[in-house]
């Protein structure tokens, strides 16, 4: 696995985000459980896009140049999760991509369905089981770096982890939210990278970095 070129301001969006996270930080206080061995959030898996795809490829590239044992010990849980996760896959094992629905369907339905119950137990294959910390923590997804402070879901509610912000009111809630990506970077970015690489569509940790 050898490090692509990708989008160049992907390195801004990385700013951007971990500023965004840093104040949110701020504001929350002891509100905001998150520390180094808390890794609950690494559990059960979730979507990428192919921006953190190719981030976490070109982060595992990187750290095996300088750490080839740790590098190596991703890559053995990347396979051994791929092992357990690839039968019950309700997507394209073979690419590793998810479906896309342009709109709502009942074949949408059903795959959201068996996504939301899909590997919920899984551990992240770059979780460090012996520390509880991420060993690709700067090349992690977007995801990750946006989980623990208050960020405004997609129905327009705040999404708290379940760990923070206990006794807290919703005032107190959303006066620490997070807003990580105003311009939406992100996707423009992503679009970007579609068209030079061609590649699109969601994926999972473990299929990013399959060898």
């Amino acid at each position: 696995m050898c490090q692509r070129p990708g989008p160049v301001n992907d390195a801004t969006l990385v700013q951007i985000v971990d500023a965004a996270l840093a104040d949110a930080t701020r504001r929350s206080g002891d509100w905001l459980a998150c520390r180094p061995g808390c890794s609950q959030c690494c559990i059960g898996v979730f979507s990428i896009s192919q921006l953190d795809a190719q981030r976490l490829r070109n982060g595992l590239a990187a750290l095996t140049q300088t750490d080839a044992a740790r590098a190596a010990r991703i890559r053995t849980r990347v396979a051994e999760s791929l092992a357990r996760i690839t039968p019950d896959f309700p997507g394209d094992a073979a690419t590793g991509l998810l479906p896309e629905f342009a709109e709502p369907s009942a074949a949408a339905e059903t795959f959201e369905a068996a996504f939301e119950d899909f590997a919920n137990d899984e551990p992240c294959p770059v979780l460090d089981p012996a520390t509880g910390t991420c060993d690709l923590y700067a090349s992690r997804p977007m995801t990750c770096r946006t989980f623990g402070p208050p960020v405004m879901d997609d129905a327009g509610g705040l999404a708290v982890c379940e760990l923070c912000f206990h006794g807290a009111s919703a005032e107190e809630i959303a006066a620490c939210t997070m807003h990580p990506d105003p311009d939406g970077m992100e996707e423009i970015l992503t679009q970007e990278l579609q068209q030079q690489t061609g590649a699109h569509g969601s994926t999972l940790i473990q299929f990013a970095l399959r060898d």
